[in-house]
């Protein structure tokens, strides 16, 4: 398939650059990000994964795509990228400076909440301090009967109920007897 360069750069640029690339499985549609046609970035991604430069996953109707290290080189040459340039999955995360630097685990604040070994919320029923339910049992009433009738009463599941009026030949399955004829007195 007849790919534009500059398509195929474009998309090459974007996998470099983050080191990830994602579309939908849709061939007649645009790059959800990219104005470029989806059916060029899947055959584009297609010919990546044919020579072992991307890894491929597909999960809901998308597909994800990895860069390996094959793959970094291969798009280092292609688009003459210098080597301290690395794609953003290989870069270490920068540390965030608005929060504070937090010591060991026990100089955090823990508020109000109850950290001890009986976790109120991990206590059996009835068991001292539980209050989960207070003095209320989980579960029905004991005067709790369900019935399963209907909104007409009748009940018997589908169809008609037990108090209905049966009509000759119906139910009646194949090769069951025919009604009694009629009297002609």
């Amino acid at each position: 398939m007849h790919i534009p360069s500059k398509q195929r750069h474009d998309v090459y640029m974007a996998l470099f650059q983050d080191g990830v690339f994602l579309a939908k499985k849709d061939f007649f549609g645009k790059h959800y990000i990219m104005p470029i046609n989806n059916l060029f970035v899947i055959k584009i991604m297609q010919s990546l994964k044919s020579r072992n430069y991307v890894t491929e996953n597909f999960n809901w109707q998308w597909f994800y795509w990895y860069l390996t290290n094959d793959g970094i080189n291969y798009l280092r040459n292609y688009l003459n990228i210098p080597d301290d340039v690395m794609p953003n999955t290989l870069k270490k995360p920068t540390r965030r400076l608005d929060r504070p630097e937090r010591g060991e685990r026990g100089d955090r604040d823990r508020g109000d909440r109850d950290r001890g070994e009986g976790r109120g919320y991990r206590r059996p029923y009835g068991a001292p301090g539980s209050d989960r339910f207070g003095d209320k049992k989980p579960g029905a009433t004991p005067d709790f009967a369900p019935t399963y009738r209907g909104a007409t009463g009748m009940g018997m599941g589908r169809g008609r109920g037990m108090g209905a009026p049966r009509t000759p030949g119906m139910g009646m399955g194949r090769g069951a007897a025919p009604p009694p004829p009629a009297d002609k007195s």
